[in-house]
């Protein structure tokens, strides 16, 4: 089996992985200079007007705020050059800095601090055996510590419970200093600042990006144009689907040991991404036990099966009950990550059972969620 940067038909995996972004993201020039403007005034020292960035699932933004936050990191809050300042008398680091906040994974205001810190610290930032009392102090510090600005970038805000009010309210002790960059796919409600809106990838830029990506994810000469614009037509625009399917027509290839795609595993990609898609990046940033009921539930074929004999099925091969197991997949549905269905049983004369139905590329959850486990 090959390793993620093995020399077998898929080089690196990173590279096909929907949830992995690019240091420069590819056909998103415009966007990414918009953001910028935005941000202007970090260049003079000074803290930008909050930003909201919004646009259709897969357009493209946690690519671009990520590649951002990263390349602005290093060349300006890295910058270890420093100012005196009279009113603290210490010295102080003169460049803006920027933090990227998954708030998928920063469930609780501990994360949103750590995440924080990790990004403006150049101390490790422990996670136990502090409190977020502690968390909030050090990040009180770090950046009265700093003459420039700190700019907070928080994506996938739209997929939690979470609200922007909250993120505000964390960061009320140091509002003085920040800024906040928030990333939804809708427009946020009863937002006054700054908007920066992320269309859709044209057909064309979005072959661009399967082909970039195939290029250092799969062996030379693997994927056609012609495949990438099949893929591409199909996603309509959304660049997350249409690298699922990419990497799911490279998972089928690579089974039967084929030396390049054939249009057999481009449908079998294609048909692993649902409709109406969850990101993969929402389905790994799940709880260990919630993610091990959903490989299960596709390895024992339980989605095709009534819930509760998916239940049953899962829970012989875990530690779980299969009540348990059950309780779990309703908690899924609820959060959108599956789909309930009703099952036709004409020999039924009571109550019409149901399955679930995943709604995220099962491909390559299941590719790398085995990978997690090695």
């Amino acid at each position: 089996m090959e390793t993620p940067g093995g020399d077998g038909f898929i080089v690196d995996e990173s590279a096909l992985n929907p949830a992995v972004h690019l240091p420069e993201p590819v056909g998103r020039g415009s966007v990414l200079e918009q953001v910028l403007d935005a941000l202007g005034p970090v260049f003079d020292g000074e803290s930008p007007e909050d930003v909201a960035v919004y646009g259709p699932s897969g357009a493209g933004k946690s690519a671009v705020l990520t590649a951002l936050c990263s390349q602005l990191n290093e060349s300006l809050g890295r910058n270890e050059d420093a100012i005196w300042t009279s009113t603290r008398g210490t010295a102080a680091v003169a460049r803006a800095q920027f933090a990227y906040v998954d708030a998928r994974r920063a469930d609780s205001d501990f994360q949103y601090y750590h995440a924080i810190l990790e990004s403006i610290s150049p101390n490790p930032v422990p996670r136990r055996g502090v409190g977020t009392d502690e968390l909030r102090e050090r990040l009180d510090d770090a950046v009265a510590e700093r003459a420039g600005a700190v700019v907070v970038a928080v994506d996938h805000l739209s997929e939690t419970d979470d609200d922007v009010a909250h993120v505000r309210s964390l960061l009320e002790p140091v509002a003085a200093g920040t800024s906040l960059v928030m990333v939804a796919e809708e427009p946020l409600p009863e937002w006054s600042g700054r908007t920066v809106k992320v269309p859709s990838y044209r057909p064309h830029a979005l072959v661009d990006l399967l082909t970039e990506r195939a290029s250092y994810g799969l062996s030379s000469g693997a994927v056609s144009h012609d495949q990438a614009r099949r893929i591409a037509d199909w996603a309509d625009g959304d660049a997350h689907d249409a690298l699922a399917a990419l990497f799911g027509a490279a998972i089928s290839a690579q089974r039967d040991d084929a030396g390049r795609l054939r249009e057999s595993d481009v449908d079998a990609g294609i048909d692993a991404v649902p409709d109406d898609c969850v990101q993969i990046g929402r389905v790994l940033s799940l709880p260990e036990n919630r993610r091990t009921v959903l490989a299960e539930l596709l390895a024992t074929d339980g989605h095709r099966q009534p819930i509760s004999d998916a239940a049953a099925a899962v829970g012989e091969r875990t530690d779980l009950s299969p009540s348990t197991v059950q309780r779990y997949l309703y908690e899924l549905a609820e959060d959108g990550l599956l789909t309930r269905e009703a099952i036709e049983d004409r020999d039924s004369n009571g109550r019409q059972p149901t399955r679930v139905r995943p709604r995220f590329p099962t491909l390559v959850f299941e590719r790398l969620e085995r990978r997690a486990r090695l």
